[in-house]
């Protein structure tokens, strides 16, 4: 969401840009994909396509006369509930994982790189890493920089840096990756290719409305379509789906697909362990085979979770190993008393408000020396005073709503907190934020705490998969700020505004889809609320269905271990890895290692959830090896073919392979949303 949000707000601002007060420029950029990022998590992070679905299927036995559908109100304030505790405790992650460890989030940094493309900036990963450097080794000779900066303060980006370059970006088109100089596709282009892929994709969603039989394709034949569930939907929006998701986890999605749909469902109808209907949830084999999806994604989630443990604390004990031996020694530069070393201030301006005043900093440990300026961070106060606020403001709707103990939805909460840690470390690590497993774990506390009591045990989950969520989603725009220089406040204030803006979009949307659209339904099916029911149902002592627990234990097994072998692989050092008379590489090794949740999704979903994001995914990988055999094939005969070009091409074209993905998925989105209003008034 974060690409394609910094996406469309270039192209929408950018074309307003005369009318505005002030350029619009990245970090402008950065604080508005913030706030529409925010705005999209509701919809997960709130539960409206797992938690509140999951309610409404209980029975009434099982709800044990708990509130089970809500009203626009009380769809407000649970969303109330959990929208603000995971931004307040994500705030205190950053300065741990983004300044100290310099933890990736790569779906952070490729915003933030998109965003310098689209205003025709240095890629910001290369600055960084320069300017690190530099920072360091003048810190620590205690010198001063002579270009602005700060020794101990990275500068945050301003409308006056905008302006400089203002004129610059109209009538530039190169812009400089690599120190090499390259034409970059004018904006104007992007806005074509934007809208052009906006409108197909958008004709799509007319044409499958009014005739619904091109939305199912029976093009594996008309027994595999009305028997075993394998159509080919081809959405547009699915397509573009697929090329933001890339090539490796769609194929895996593929092969979960194949597996669930292809080889285990028909095995359990035919076997007679899944008699009904294939797509039937209690019957069918889709019931049957959802059980496996569950279990390969608590497998490795837990696995996962448990490495990303380890590590932290392996990472601690050497911490205070490494403090109680400093205690022990003396005449290290930094266990001595700081010198001042006089510095300019990176905006030009003293904090009191005179320019050009030199300003006298102190020299800090090496992991501050990227820290923004204090006045731009969020003060200690607001953080843990919000997170305490909130948390009780949790406690107290979840009472009114579902009568649930108030100091059970502490535990949810306090519970929550260590997972959402683990699950932000994951993520900039992996790029995966491992929410239903962390969901699943506190499910398993929850069947402890409160045995029988589904409604509590679905809440306890959501509130733990909300906390994950949020505060992963708020780390990867804090990680595209920190490399762009935006204000870690601005994007605090802007993820609040968001948040608590889509509370009530997001509840009259659902509401809205609900009078249209029965959820679930053949329309919306929501698996993801089955897949929360069952896990509550099984951990409250109901029977697993007949068979299904050897392929359990087996795909569980082979999924425990791959995440740990993949650790394995990547700690080894080498950069090639041998099977046999082959060698790969390793870094390509594990862009394709098994992803037990994209395995588990091609599962759960139906076979035409996952073939268009495949054909998607696929389209764009073969067009890419193609322009870029013929660049090298033309670079050889020209004799002019440098060593960047290629990595350059390739950022070019996945920079507009982005933006015909956005158009695809906003097409379809928005024509489908009217089509709703239509319907529903």
């Amino acid at each position: 969401m974060s690409l394609q949000s910094s996406l469309v707000g270039f192209a929408v601002f950018k074309a307003l840009e005369h009318v505005l007060d002030v350029p619009f420029g990245p970090a402008e950029n950065v604080v508005l994909q913030s706030t529409a990022v925010a705005t999209a998590t509701m919809p997960l992070a709130g539960g409206f396509v797992g938690i509140l679905p999951a309610l409404k299927l209980l029975e009434e036995s099982e709800s044990n006369g708990a509130r089970t559908v809500l009203n626009f109100g009380q769809l407000c304030a649970w969303g109330l509930a959990l929208t603000f505790f995971g931004v307040f405790f994500a705030i205190p992650l950053r300065r741990q994982t983004i300044i100290k460890e310099k933890l990736r989030f790569p779906s952070g940094t490729a915003t933030a790189q998109m965003i310098s493309v689209l205003h025709k900036r240095p890629d910001p990963t290369l600055v960084d890493e320069q300017l690190q450097a530099e920072t360091t080794a003048t810190a620590l000779n205690g010198v001063t920089r002579d270009h602005g900066t700060f020794v101990r303060r990275r500068g945050i980006a301003t409308a006056a840096d905008n302006a400089s370059d203002n004129s610059q970006e109209d009538t530039d088109d190169e812009v400089q990756t690599d120190n090499i100089s390259v034409d970059d596709v004018k904006w104007v282009t992007k806005l074509l290719i934007l809208f052009v892929s906006f409108t197909m994709s958008g004709v799509y969603a007319l044409l499958a409305h009014f005739f619904p039989i091109i939305a199912a394709l029976p093009v594996f034949g008309r027994r595999a379509s009305t028997v075993w569930a394998w159509n080919l939907m081809p959405s547009l929006s699915y397509a573009g789906q697929g090329i933001i998701m890339g090539l490796p986890t769609c194929i895996w999605m593929l092969v979960g697909s194949v597996v669930g749909w292809g080889i285990l469902s028909p095995l359990a109808k035919n076997e007679g362990w899944a008699p009904g209907p294939v797509t039937d949830w209690k019957t069918g084999s889709r019931g049957w085979i959802l059980w496996i999806s569950l279990a390969v994604m608590i497998a490795e989630s837990i696995v996962s979770l448990g490495l990303v443990g380890t590590k932290e604390l392996l990472l601690a004990l050497g911490r205070l190993r490494v403090f109680y031996g400093k205690r022990k020694t003396s005449g290290s530069l930094l266990s001595q008393p700081p010198e001042d070393v006089t510095t300019p201030n990176t905006l030009g301006q003293s904090v009191d408000g005179d320019t050009n005043v030199p300003k006298t900093v102190r020299l800090v440990a090496e992991e501050d020396l990227d820290e923004v300026d204090p006045r731009f961070l969020v003060p200690a106060w607001v953080t843990w005073g919000g997170l305490f606020a909130s948390t009780l403001l949790c406690m107290g709707i979840v009472k009114a709503l579902f009568d649930i103990p108030m100091y059970d939805t502490l535990i949810a909460v306090v519970l929550a907190l260590p997972l959402a840690v683990l699950g932000v470390r994951a993520l900039g690590e992996t790029d995966l934020n491992p929410v239903s497993g962390i969901g699943k774990v506190s499910q398993v506390v929850f069947a402890g705490i409160m045995p029988g009591n589904l409604v509590g045990n679905l809440v306890a989950g959501g509130i733990a998969e909300a906390g994950a969520q949020q505060a992963g989603d708020l780390m990867q725009d804090l990680k595209t700020g920190h490399l762009l220089n935006a204000s870690p406040r601005a994007q605090f204030v802007a993820q609040m505004i968001g948040s608590v803006f889509s509370v009530f979009v997001t509840a009259g949307a659902y509401l809205l889809y609900n009078k249209v659209y029965p959820i679930p339904g053949p329309q919306f099916p929501v698996p993801t609320a089955q897949v929360w029911l069952d896990m509550a149902r099984l951990v409250n002592g109901h029977p697993l269905p007949p068979h299904v627990w050897p392929f359990i234990a087996a795909f569980s097994i082979l999924f425990a271990l791959l995440p740990a072998v993949a650790v394995i692989v990547k700690n080894s050092g080498k950069e090639y890895v041998a099977f046999g008379p082959w060698t790969v590489r390793t870094s390509t090794l594990l862009r394709w290692w098994p992803s037990g949740i994209a395995f588990a999704i091609g599962i759960y979903n139906t076979p035409n959830f996952t073939l268009m994001r495949v054909i998607g995914a696929l389209s764009t990988a073969v067009v890419t090896e193609v322009v870029v055999s013929r660049h090298k094939h033309s670079g050889i005969r020209s004799g002019v073919l440098r060593g960047h070009d290629e990595s350059i091409l390739r950022r070019k074209i996945a920079m507009l392979a982005i933006i015909l993905a956005s158009g695809f998925v906003l097409g379809e989105g928005t024509f489908s949303f009217f089509i709703l209003l239509s319907q529903a008034f």
